[in-house]
Parts: structure tokens; sequence; C-alpha cells
């Protein structure tokens, strides 16, 4: 819905609509800020239950996490994950339209939702004496959803309004939706979260619920509960609620999707629009997610972006910024949190009158004296302490710990995988940080997109 707020991972679905924290992907939790660690523990309909205590106030967080996003679409069915995010919100038989959300607005609490390329989420920050008739909420439109045509087919008018104003309307956007296109040449990562617009537009309600028999069950899904409680006081009402539910025996216990082959050659996209005022250059090399790499990998692409383009000390920052002023802005990315290969970003606006060759140069070379020299101790003990503690003051909201746990736990990881990993970028050497570069930064894996203003409409309108 368009009134739901929704937050944008920036690189590895800049154009799905989800909340994890863009600070940090889901694997850089710690050791949480509370006395308790998280407890699991699975139902008997395959349910995963993740309790995570935080007992500062009276506050709890619900979170259901499907294991299903724009990747598992049917090929020509573009945005359907997202098209029954919004269609969640239409009721069932036990409660129509509109009660649940206006429970949670009267008891003083908020929600949102959340679609992404591997996950849908659904959440409820609520006094902590709610949480029952939240859970109750939750587990009824697990399956009891209620879709007819009067209420479907408006809501995806909103979807493509949606897009329009997201993407249609945004040349940045637009960009990265043709970057990743051009990235993943079989992989269903190259298709938009929200959908191809020709194909939204066919959606129908039967695709709809079609999709959510598919994969809306208790065996395909996480539950996570942060805030004021303990497993102990969860567990009843677990099983009280989502208990009842039947799972679905037809999901495969693991996804399977089609993968993408060895990259051969460099790729460039050009983006031109008349309402570009910034030009902008933007490369993402393919590159393995936490849950893909190799045995410290993963941490070591998390030590690489944050060295190369994380605040005004990164090396592409100084070089192209600070040292000989070619752009207005540089950073680097990785989002670990994917199920499959995922990007490694790199990003710069130049100066009025600087050329992308000028810009690509540096890029070039600031990579090219990674790859070759070992990353000064200094620098590496400067990042890596920034990593860590980014993650630390994160957790001061309880909400984010919820959604580093579902991200992670949707995507491949584990619980030991979230509270470790700490110490595994502790860990991170800068010869594995060297070797990370040189196998992954090659030009051969990437898609490099250049957004620039498009003056053909004004020269057309002054030859009128």
């Amino acid at each position: 819905m368009v009134s739901r707020l929704r937050i944008a991972i920036p690189i590895a679905a800049a154009l799905a609509l989800v909340i994890v924290p863009s600070l940090a992907p889901a694997a850089r939790a710690q050791t949480t800020v509370t006395s308790d660690p998280p407890a699991s523990f699975t139902l008997a309909n395959g349910l995963q239950v993740v309790v995570i205590p935080d007992h500062r106030t009276p506050v709890v967080t619900e979170m259901i996490w499907y294991k299903v996003g724009s990747a598992d679409e049917t090929p020509g069915k573009s945005g359907l994950a997202h098209f029954l995010e919004h269609l969640m919100f239409k009721g069932t038989a036990k409660h129509p339209a509109g009660e649940f959300s206006q429970t949670v607005l009267r008891i003083g609490g908020n929600e949102n939702a959340f679609t992404s390329v591997d996950y849908t989420g659904y959440f409820q920050r609520v006094p902590r004496e709610q949480l029952a008739g939240m859970m109750e909420f939750e587990a009824d439109r697990m399956t009891g959803l209620i879709l007819k045509d009067e209420n479907v087919l408006p809501e995806r008018d909103v979807v493509l309004e949606e897009y329009n104003m997201r993407v249609a309307n945004n040349p940045e956007a637009r960009l990265i939706e043709q970057i990743m296109a051009a990235l993943y040449l079989n992989h269903p990562y190259g298709r938009p979260v929200i959908g191809w617009h020709q194909e939204i537009e066919k959606l129908d309600r039967e695709d709809a619920l079609a999709f959510y028999r598919r994969f809306y069950a208790p065996n395909n899904a996480i539950l996570v509960i942060a805030g004021d409680v303990d497993a102990k006081d969860v567990r009843p009402l677990a099983e009280q609620t989502f208990g009842q539910v039947a799972p679905q025996p037809a999901i495969p216990a693991q996804r399977i999707r089609p993968q993408e082959p060895e990259p051969v050659a460099a790729r460039t996209v050009t983006l031109a629009d008349a309402r570009v005022e910034q030009p902008s250059l933007k490369r993402y090399y393919l590159v393995p997610s936490a849950a893909t790499a190799a045995a410290g990998e993963g941490p070591a692409l998390d030590v690489l972006a944050q060295l190369m383009g994380s605040g005004n000390n990164s090396y592409l920052y100084r070089a192209l910024v600070v040292d000989k002023p070619l752009a207005v802005s540089a950073g680097a990315g990785y989002q670990g949190t994917s199920l499959d290969a995922t990007q490694f970003s790199i990003s710069a606006a130049p100066k009025p009158g600087v050329e992308f060759s000028q810009i690509e140069q540096v890029i070039d070379r600031v990579i090219a004296e990674v790859c070759q020299n070992p990353v000064r101790s200094e620098d590496l003990e400067r990042v890596k302490t920034q990593l860590i503690a980014e993650a630390i003051y994160a957790q001061d909201n309880q909400a984010t710990l919820a959604r580093w746990y579902g991200g992670a736990l949707t995507t491949g990881l584990s619980i030991e995988d979230i509270r470790s990993w700490p110490d595994r970028i502790r860990a991170v050497t800068a010869d594995q940080v060297r070797a990370a570069a040189q196998k992954w930064l090659d030009k051969n894996r990437s898609v490099t997109g250049y957004l620039i203003k498009d003056t053909t409409a004004k020269r057309e309108e002054k030859r009128s």
C-alpha cells in the first residue's frame, strides 16, 4: 500500500520494498546488548520461532517472515510477491479488511510490510500485553485471506502508481533496474522486485491466490519476536495461534533457482533522462553472498567495502573527492544478505566538466592498488572497529534486532552466523582482503551504468 513506509536496500534490492537496515547487512549483528541470547524452537507444523529478549522497555515487535520473494515468482508474473503483500491487508472471514490495522492503531502500535528478492514479511510493534492478539491476527491471515475483484483490481492500480512514482519517475532507480537486468543473465534477481510494468498490469486475483496458497504456510515461515518477552512465555502463545495452522507439504525443503553462468565480459548501460541534474556512475560486481561465500570471504568483502567506500577516509572518497577533486561523492558497498550470488557496488557522482572515463581511471587504479598491496594495518583495524561499532550501536532498536535475524535466517544463515560475525570480522587479515579484491573485483564480473542528462528534448523544443 502506498501509505506503508518501505526503505530500500541500496544495492541488492534497490527497487525492492524492504526494511532490512541499510547501515549493515543482517549478518552484521553481534552478541545482543540484552542479557539473554536469542532462543529458537520449531513447532510441529514446521514454523521456526526466534525469541530475542530485550527487557529495557515493555514493548514487543512481532515479525513474520515468509521465505518467498520476487526471485521465486513464475516467469511472466513479475511483481506478484509484492502485489500479494499489498493484498494481505484485505481481511479474512474472521477479521474483515481494516480490522487488523485499526486494532494496531488503537493500541498505540505501528505496523509495516516489506518485500524483497528472497523474502516477504509483516510486522507490528505494540505494548507487551498485546502480543497474543497480534499473533492471533497474523496466524489468521497466514491461510485465511479473502480476495475479491473489487479490492484486488484497485490495489493493482495502486501498485502501478507506486511503480510510476518509485521507478518510472526516478532516473536513478531506473538505471539500477537496468544494471540489475544486465548483471543477472539467468538468475531471477535480474527482475525488479516491484515487477515489470507490462506484467504488473496483467496480475489478477487468481494469480495472487495461487501464489498465496503455494508459499504462505508455517513450514515456509519464520516468526521473530523481539522485546520484553521470554521464550517460555512465547511458546504457548505460538502453539495456540500459529501452531493450529496446517503445513503445506508441497513446499520443498530448499529453494532451487537458476544460477548465473560464470561472467566472461564487462557490460555497460547508459540511461539518458531529461530530469537528471547530477550525472552518476554505478558499477556492480557479481560476488558471493554471506550464505554462498567460502569460509572467510563474506567478512573479507564486508571489510573491503568499508575500506573502499564508507566514510571520508575511504580509499575511493579520498581519491575522487579529496586528493584530486573529480567527484562530489564516492562510495562502495557489499550486500551480503542474499540467498544467492549478490552484488558489490561502487558509485560516484562527477563534478561538472569531469568525464566518466576520468572517474573510472581512478576507480580502476584504487582497485589495482588494493589487489597489489597489503592493506595498511592501521586502515584495517580502523574499518574493522567501525563495522563492529556500527552493529553494536544499531542494536539499540529492538526492531533492528528482529530485522537482522529474520533477514539472515531467510537467506541461509544461522543464529550462530549472526552472533559470531564480529569475531569473524576481527579475524579478517590484509591478505584475505587483497585476495577478495583480486578474485571478485574483476571487471569481467561487472556492469557499469552511466546516468546522464538527455538534452535531445530541449534541442527539439528549440527547433520547433
